[in-house]
Parts: C-alpha cells; structure tokens; sequence
C-alpha cells in the first residue's frame, strides 16, 4: 500500500456466480476523485434486481473482475476532483450511477450522476431512487411516451420501479392500476398512487381487470414480469397499446397474432440506454416531485453490508416485494 492510501470496506465479487460471490474486505483501497468526479462517503446503497443479475455474469453488461456491486447511493460528499462547481464536501446527494460500486464505505461518481437529495428524504430514501425512479421515468416517457388521461396497468407495483411508476403516473395525469401478491402490498399501491389495486395470486384477477377497464381496455402495461405475464397482457391492450417491458426472468411463448388486431406492441427498457439529455429530463421530472413532494420513497428490506449474499438471495427468491431493499453502510 502506497503511503497516505486510505482503506475503507467493500463488496468485492472475483468470479461471477451466485450471492456466496460477494465478498465483504475490509482492506479495500479508497478511490480519489480525479476531474468531474466526487467522492461520496456512503450511508445507504439501493439493492435491486439487475445487480444480481450481473454478478451471475449472465447478463448483457459483463464488469470486469474483480468488481464493486451497486449504484444507487445516499451520501454525504467526502471530497470533489477539478472542475467540480455543483457540489461541495458535506453536501448530502444521492446517485443514479458509480464508477467505483455502491456496496461500500465510499463510492466514486461522475458529477453529472449525482443529484441534491432534499432535507425531507433521509439516506435510505435517498438510496432507493436511483435506478427505480430513473427506470420508471424512462419506461413512461421515452418508451411508452404516456399521455395524461390514458390508463396504465403496473404489473408488480409493490416493489421500487413499481411504487416509482405508480408515484411518476399518477403526478402525470394517468389512470393507474397496480398489482400486488400481498395485503400489505396492495396497500402501499393504492397508498402510492394508485386507483385501483389487483391480487395477482388470484385465479380470476385478469377477468377482473378486463371487467374493470371495460371494452377499451388498457394503454400501457408496465410489465416487471414478462416470462409470466406476457401473454396475458396482450389480451388486456387497448387499440394501439404497448406493454412496456421492465423485468424478466425467463421465456415465454407467445401468439403473435395477439399484437396484430389492435396493432398493439411490446417495448423493452433499459436504463443506460439512455443519454445525458434523457438522464437530465428525467432528473427534472424528479427534482419537481421531490419538491412539490409525491415522490416519496418506500423503503422495503434493510441490511448491514455483511448480510449482502443474504439479501441477494432474497430479492430474487423472495415473493410480494413491499418497497425498495437497501444495505445500510
């Protein structure tokens, strides 16, 4: 170790595979922060379902090894590189991406990746906005291109970008319905912006959706679970509607034909497809609901960096998700 090097803990993940992959070390080198970068002294990190998908190497994006987990950060800046003017040490901000990971002591981001987080959010609440509210943002308004008045179905809307979708839609002038596969979760749903809520362990709830809605049927399906609902979802559209698809775990067969009638289509998200110009609107969106105040996280889950294998294995094998699941640095 060079002289004047500082050691912070992190999850560090040397092969890919499944949670036991995360390792927590506690000798891990403290990035500095060179131009347009800032260094962010970690208190809470969102967990989401993407994350796990990419330590399994699995995934589209493939880090290079070994590597850091985690983007969504809540902190305070610890120190900022040259030709930074937004922020300055002692500011408290959350992020929507890392360069150095986000299950850590400390984290290393772009500045043009880090936001102001308001004094009526804490740290875990500044931590589950990231990737879910910026997700959400980008399956409404570039890939669904969402109007006011029509109506919107989150399928899954108990978790993150679910709570996030409905939260965004309804502050937009949407018809939102969600579904939920908890009590609980339905609850939060309807609490967080949504009309009407569904049971999707149900045996009948999309009959019950399609008396709902009526003949017209639905504009937008924000879909978290596409292997499953797909096929179901096609036959809830409206003329000319669209299923945005969010998440997925799997195939699924589908006819078709289902899209041809209604001229309906299905639209896959991701998030850093987006560019800088797209990133900047949906951070406008944002800040104007953090401060007329319908953008209220819901924090679900919460662990100490040891237990981070333990969560993974929860986010995926867990059902009914209620809220964002966040490590607590």
């Amino acid at each position: 170790m060079a002289t004047g090097q500082k050691l912070m803990r992190a999850i560090r993940v040397f092969e890919f595979g499944g949670p036991e992959v995360l390792k927590l070390q506690s000798d891990v080198v403290m990035p500095v922060p060179k131009e347009h970068q800032v260094l962010i002294k970690v208190h809470a990190c969102g967990i989401n379902p993407v994350e796990t998908y990419i330590s399994t190497g699995t995934y589209i994006r493939k880090p290079l090894l070994p590597y850091t987990p985690g983007t969504d950060v809540a902190g305070v800046i610890e120190s900022i590189g040259n030709n930074v003017s937004a922020f300055k040490k002692g500011d408290r901000v959350f992020t929507n991406n890392t360069i150095s990971g986000g299950y850590t002591e400390y984290a290393l981001a772009e500045d043009h990746t880090v936001y102001a987080l308001p004094d009526q959010l804490d740290f875990k609440q500044g931590a589950a906005i990231g990737i879910p509210y910026f997700t959400a943002c980008r399956a409404l308004f570039h890939s669904a291109r969402v109007k006011a008045g029509e109506k919107i179905l989150v399928h899954g809307a108990s978790g993150g970008v679910g709570l996030a979708t409905c939260q965004i839609a309804r502050a937009y002038g949407l018809q939102v319905l969600g579904t939920a596969g908890s009590e609980e979760g339905r609850k939060i749903v309807l609490q967080n912006g949504a009309h009407e809520v569904f049971d999707h362990k149900e045996a009948d709830y999309i009959n019950k959706i399609q008396k709902s809605v009526g003949e017209k049927g639905i504009d937008v399906i924000i879909e978290m679970l596409s292997n499953v609902n797909l096929n179901n979802d096609l036959k809830l559209l409206s003329y000319g509607g669209r299923v945005i698809v969010v998440g997925c775990r799997g195939s699924i067969e589908i006819n078709p034909r289902d899209t041809m009638a209604k001229e309906t289509s299905i639209i896959g998200v991701v998030l850093f497809s987006s560019t800088k110009e797209e990133f900047k609107q949906f951070a406008s969106v944002l800040q104007a609901g953090m401060e007329i105040g319908w953008l209220k996280p819901v924090i679900g889950s919460q662990y100490p960096l040891e237990k981070v294998a333990q969560a993974h294995e929860n986010i995926i094998h867990g059902s009914g998700t209620v809220g964002k699941m966040v490590l607590l640095i």
